[in-house]
């Protein structure tokens, strides 16, 4: 590290000595990066499935399973973002799953974020783009307690049909082993045909059913917490909220303005039927990057309070994000921050909803 630090400020010095003319000259132009975020305009609508699932992935076995669904792809933030709902039955039962989709304009890259109808948590993004008509996404995972590298590739893209295709590598990437493969073909009535599961008499899942439908939305937000600071700046707009997976999921999508400039990003709260618990999770548009871990939490009395770990300023902190549905056209809700462990609370955004009128 001494020796890195040292040749660091070495190069430094060298670099403030040259003469501006001959740096100029020598630095060679960076490429232009080209804009992706229209990439995935192919995927919007309504689809049939075919899908041919790996059993028993990195086992030597050549046991698939097939199922036969529909996909339904909406966009959010005017293209910029996409979300994607799974529903497929075959032998091994209903499968329903769900793909976030958001583009990254710093990065010029898209994130993939899956999330599987069982347990309702979002996994770690691939992160790829689009080349010569050709889509490549990466990530890192655990299979059977194990580290693997995961691929997604999406390929032979036409209007009405395309090929998805999910591999496993164990050995860092030299060999690669196919263990989901999807055919799609466009289909305008699959929204209509998705197998909507049962409503379901647990009153957690229904817990933001309130919410759904749109909103004008006043936001006050603290500029500078844990300093004593009482200066708060003002945010207005709107929120829109549809549900997911029949109402055991749901998609916030938050567009406001103010003397701070635009703030544009989505709230997905996706339900566990396990722990009977929510999952919150935000994303903003800037950057395309879905803030990890979750919100957790649950409803009661009409009131939710969800927790979570965070960093302010390189310090671990708690954030505490709670919902109060006063009536059927008004809500609060607010975020407050902990540095003490959870004893003590400051409040730095407060969010005040009314219901549209139509």
């Amino acid at each position: 590290m001494a020796t890195l630090l040292r040749i660091s400020i070495f190069c430094a010095s060298l670099f403030l000595l040259q003469p501006l003319p001959a740096l100029a000259e020598q630095a060679p132009a960076a490429p232009a990066l080209r804009d992706g975020q229209h990439d995935f305009d192919f995927n919007l609508g309504g689809w049939k499935t075919h899908i041919r699932r790996l059993v028993h992935p990195l086992s030597g076995s050549n046991t698939w399973t097939e199922l036969n669904g529909t996909v339904v792809v909406r966009k959010i933030w005017g293209g910029k973002g996409e979300l994607e709902e799974i529903e497929a039955d075959g032998p091994g039962g209903h499968f329903e799953g769900m793909t976030l989709f958001l583009y990254n304009p710093q990065a010029h890259q898209w994130n993939q974020y899956f999330a599987n109808g069982n347990d309702g948590t979002l996994g770690d993004p691939e992160i790829g783009e689009f080349k010569d008509g050709r889509s490549e996404s990466y990530a890192q995972d655990t299979y059977n307690g194990r580290a693997i590298l995961v691929r997604m590739v999406w390929s032979d893209i036409k209007t009405d049909s395309h090929h998805v295709e999910q591999s496993f590598s164990a050995d860092g990437g030299k060999t690669w082993e196919a263990n989901f493969i999807a055919d799609l073909t466009r289909d305008d009535q699959a929204a209509s045909e998705a197998v909507v599961p049962p409503l379901s008499t647990d009153a957690q899942q229904h817990g933001f059913d309130w919410q759904l439908g749109s909103w004008d939305i006043h936001m006050s937000r603290l500029l500078h917490p844990f300093t004593g600071s009482t200066t708060w700046t003002p945010l207005d707009g709107s929120v829109v909220v549809d549900k997911v997976w029949g109402g055991r999921a749901n998609l916030a999508e938050i567009n406001t303005k103010g003397p701070s400039g635009q703030l544009q990003f989505i709230a997905l709260r996706l339900y566990n039927p396990q722990s009977q618990q929510w999952n919150l999770y935000f994303a903003h548009s800037d950057t395309g990057v879905v803030g990890m871990p979750p919100m957790v939490g649950e409803f009661h009395d009409g009131r939710g309070v969800f927790y979570g770990p965070d960093s302010f300023n390189g310090k671990a902190i708690l954030v505490r994000f709670t919902f109060s549905v006063n009536s059927a056209d008004s809500t609060r809700d607010e975020q407050a921050f902990s540095q003490d462990g959870g004893k003590t609370w400051e409040v730095n955004w407060i969010n005040d909803q009314t219901r549209m009128k139509h």
